[in-house]
């Protein structure tokens, strides 16, 4: 009886003395409503603690409140790399590391962008939560769209099309925050808005375009981001959009608040509060200018920025409710995250903690998906008389040529790998003692040709230095961009190398291993069999070994319209895309087209099979595709539906992607596969009525496996 009477005491006593001493005010409590919780710490906090949280890392550390800073993640957490994100002097922190985003997007692959990411949201709670490093807000994908090659950040970008980056984006987004009804794992930080596809003079052009580009084209990844992924935070851009710097654009807060509904962070790029100043010129001194920043919808800023908000506040420019009105947006994802509970319910605060001690970069299954997205990024370009895949049993002697044909190459975004496969160690893996691999770095002393002559077939591995091996802003090499660098040239500096091993030997493949398209003409024309692949995967090697030697069956797909020429691109400071840029208004013949890839096996396309001869505005299309594996190889097709307007009032594309699937076949399977076509993506921005809008006409469903390679199309009424 005693223990009853103590056990009781205890339950209604005890127990809520500790619970009120963990929950001191009421913003601890996890079970108020968000909104509340944030009111009552505004309330508690000081002046100079709202300016504080303004930074990326909204702390308040006299209430207790532990924020959480910024991360890079574009393709595996970084805590490391070349950009020293681990923190500069310090023992970089491996991860695990992913093709560059350009070959993510080359996949086609939703579900495995999701798997992708979601591994990098564990990773980035497992290195804050068990090691201190990094943060939880995390600063991918890059929705911005690759509408022209020349742009140094191409490896950033899905690629072109506007859709297919949505969709990738919207996949990236929620792998990154998981699944969970109350809680994120990370939270995803979008880059840049908007419109940031020039870094030459990035930091003071203006992107122009009219109001239907701007809907329709260039806001749909950010959009569909927020709306369709759920991300919450995303950073403005250096440059001006149609003359106002995005920092301080309108749009910021009309647009993707007041519409979209995004609520949580919007930050500045690095520096850019200052470049308002310096090289927009925009504001005549930095208090107008802080001031400006904040009521356009900022709340954290990645510069220093202190000065000038104070100073604003002083001068009347700018109020203290003007900034909590802000900050509530960081303390909201702060919530999401989990940050401001002491509670058991949140899954993702058990990562990295008891018992859960085995670094994730080093489990089997983390390898496995690395090595899954390199293999499913490689595209097959060409293939004459199935000079692919190479067979073991046939070749004594191997050439390997390539300066680079022995390094993985990371770029200023990538984090440090545990390990790494190279071309040369992967080729070297997959043959065994078997075959003498031969290796030539280049044609100095006539080695190249040499072994080329020596070999049974050749291997020649060309491509970009991700960093251009210089300064931040110095890239020797014409044809090599990257971050702060466009690119001044097309041509591929190392086809020569290619002519000199071909003339040797013509059983010569190419591994194009790029961050971006090249007009490799020649090569195309003469070199019986082309991959490409892009930068950085820890697995690069071990993929393409799979690939070249048949143990995988490539299906990845360009993401762009590879042009044979630099003069067949409009200026890179043309915005318009409507100038013939994109497959969507390319009007001449390209290297390689949108959607473009081959596969060891083939595909017959039998038959559609729609669920209405009509969409509405309320109603979607369920679009059914009967496709055979009509080779003796089992493989992945990529099925796409382009869309043709055929008797349009408004201006539109020539066609346009809106739906695909990636789809494993075995040899001689037949399957449906279903596409959806949802009527809001077939909408128009109506200028006049400022609305999205269905129109009444007829379009034409083209199903192909590129977008200049349709097999079967079917007209349908638009109502």
């Amino acid at each position: 009886m005693k223990k009853i009477i103590f056990y009781l005491f205890f339950i209604l006593f005890v127990v809520p003395l500790l619970a009120q001493k963990k929950q001191q005010y009421p913003f601890q409590n996890p079970n108020l409503e968000t909104e509340k919780r944030i009111d009552n710490l505004l309330f508690l906090m000081t002046l100079e603690e709202k300016v504080a949280v303004l930074s990326t890392n909204p702390s308040v550390p006299r209430l207790g409140v532990v924020g959480t800073g910024h991360v890079e993640g574009l393709h595996g957490l970084a805590l490391g790399g070349p950009g020293e994100w681990g923190g500069k002097g310090k023992e970089p922190l491996t991860t695990t590391t992913f093709s560059q985003a350009y070959g993510l997007g080359e996949t086609w692959d939703v579900d495995l962008i999701q798997k992708v990411a979601q591994v990098e949201g564990f990773e980035a709670r497992f290195a804050f939560q068990k090691y201190n490093r990094g943060g939880l807000v995390i600063r991918a994908p890059n929705a911005d769209i690759a509408r022209d090659p020349r742009w140094g950040r191409t490896e950033e970008s899905y690629g072109e099309d506007a859709f297919l980056n949505g969709t990738l984006t919207v996949a990236f987004v929620k792998g990154l925050q998981g699944n969970h009804p109350k809680y994120w794992q990370s939270a995803s930080l979008m880059k840049h808005f908007l419109a940031n596809s020039n870094e030459d003079g990035r930091t003071y052009t203006s992107s122009d375009f009219d109001e239907r580009l701007w809907r329709e084209y260039y806001s749909v990844p950010f959009r569909m981001g927020v709306i369709e992924g759920g991300s919450r935070a995303y950073m403005a851009a250096y440059n001006k959009v149609n003359g106002i710097p995005a920092t301080v654009h309108p749009m910021l807060k009309d647009i993707t608040q007041k519409e979209w509904g995004q609520n949580g962070i919007i930050c500045t790029d690095g520096g850019a509060f200052k470049l308002l100043l310096s090289d927009h010129k925009y504001y005549e001194d930095q208090y107008l200018g802080a001031a400006a920043v904040v009521k356009a919808g900022i709340n954290q800023f990645l510069d220093d920025y202190k000065e000038g908000v104070n100073g604003a506040i002083a001068k009347g420019y700018l109020t203290e409710k003007d900034i909590e009105a802000e900050i509530r947006g960081n303390f909201r994802v702060m919530i999401k995250l989990g940050m401001l509970d002491a509670s058991d319910e949140n899954p993702y605060a058990k990562i990295g903690i008891g018992k859960d001690t085995i670094d994730p970069w080093k489990r089997e299954e983390h390898k496995r998906i690395a090595l899954e997205a390199t293999q499913k990024s490689i595209v097959l370009l060409k293939n004459d008389s199935k000079f692919l895949p190479l067979q073991k049993e046939k070749i004594k002697t191997l050439a390997i040529i390539g300066t680079r044909a022995d390094q993985v190459l990371l770029d200023w975004y990538s984090g440090t790998p545990p390990y790494t496969v190279t071309p040369l160690q992967g080729i070297k893996n997959k043959l065994g003692s078997n075959v003498e691999v031969l290796y030539a770095k280049n044609n100095a002393d006539g080695k190249a040709a040499a072994i080329a002559k020596k070999a049974d077939a050749v291997i020649v591995i060309v491509g970009n230095h991700p960093v251009c091996n210089a300064g931040w802003n110095d890239c020797p090499v014409p044809s090599e961009g990257k971050e702060s660098v466009d690119r001044q040239s097309l041509t591929l500096e190392q086809e020569d190398l290619i002519k000199i091993a071909y003339q040797a030997n013509p059983k010569t493949v190419v591994a194009l291993i790029s961050s971006f398209p090249y007009a490799i003409n020649w090569t195309q024309e003469h070199v019986p069999a082309i991959v490409h692949m892009a930068q950085n995967s820890q697995e690069l090697g071990t993929a393409l070994a799979d690939v070249l030697f048949g143990d995988y069956n490539p299906a990845g797909r360009l993401t762009q319209t590879w042009v044979k020429d630099i003069t067949d691109l409009p200026d890179l400071l043309d915005y318009n895309i409507r100038n013939g840029r994109t497959y969507q208004y390319f009007k001449g013949k390209p290297l390689y087209a949108f959607g473009h890839g081959l596969s060891y096996t083939t595909f017959k396309y039998n038959s559609i099979k729609i669920n209405s001869e009509t969409i509405t505005s309320n109603g979607d299309l369920k679009v059914t595709v009967s496709i055979t594996n009509s080779g003796n190889t089992d493989g992945d097709e990529v099925v796409q539906l382009y869309v043709k307007h055929l008797d349009s009032k408004v201006e539109r594309p020539e066609k346009e992607l809106k739906a695909f699937q990636r789809v494993f076949f075995k040899a001689g399977e037949t399957k449906d596969v279903l596409l959806t076509v949802r009527a809001k993506d077939l909408q128009y921005w109506n200028v006049a009525k400022q609305q999205f809008e269905l129109e009444k006409n007829t379009i034409e469903l083209q199903i192909g496996s590129a977008s200049d390679v349709i097999h079967l199309s079917k007209k349908i009424n638009v109502k």
